[in-house]
């Protein structure tokens, strides 16, 4: 479960890397930073929902603040 939040959060942050760099480099011409954001949110609420249903089914435990 840990490697795939691990690579959801890879994901997460180089669709963010790539949105920055379509923005440099097109100076707003195509739409491809917008798809490079829109594939982010869509890789956060994906992260979101399987910590939601890991949690749920027991695959990884809540620790608290000690």
């Amino acid at each position: 479960m840990k490697i795939l939040v691990a690579i959801a959060f890879l994901l997460i942050l180089f669709s963010l890397g790539s949105a920055l760099v379509y923005l440099m480099k097109d100076k707003g011409k195509s739409n491809r930073t917008v798809k490079a954001l829109a594939f982010r949110v869509g890789f956060s609420i994906s992260l979101f929902i399987l910590i939601l249903v890991a949690n749920h089914f027991g695959l990884i435990q809540p620790t608290g603040i000690h």
